[in-house]
């Protein structure tokens, strides 16, 4: 099962993507960030198999981060 960490400041977009990937097989959504710092530290908190990044993000953006 893929592991996978959410990262976008707008609740929208998180809550969207979550529900687009709700109904796909053999995903489940393990984390959710709306900064980049908060990403960062979920990064080094577990192993993650996909992050879905927001280049945009606040306090240290995607390219960044």
């Amino acid at each position: 099962m893929l592991k996978i960490l959410i990262a976008d400041d707008h609740a929208v977009v998180r809550g969207g993507l979550r529900q687009f990937l709700a109904d796909v097989p053999n995903c489940r959504i393990a984390g959710e960030a709306s900064t980049g710092m908060e990403t960062l530290a979920l990064i080094r908190s577990e192993d993650w198999d996909l992050l879905l990044l927001d280049i945009g993000l606040p306090d240290l953006n995607g390219i960044e981060l």
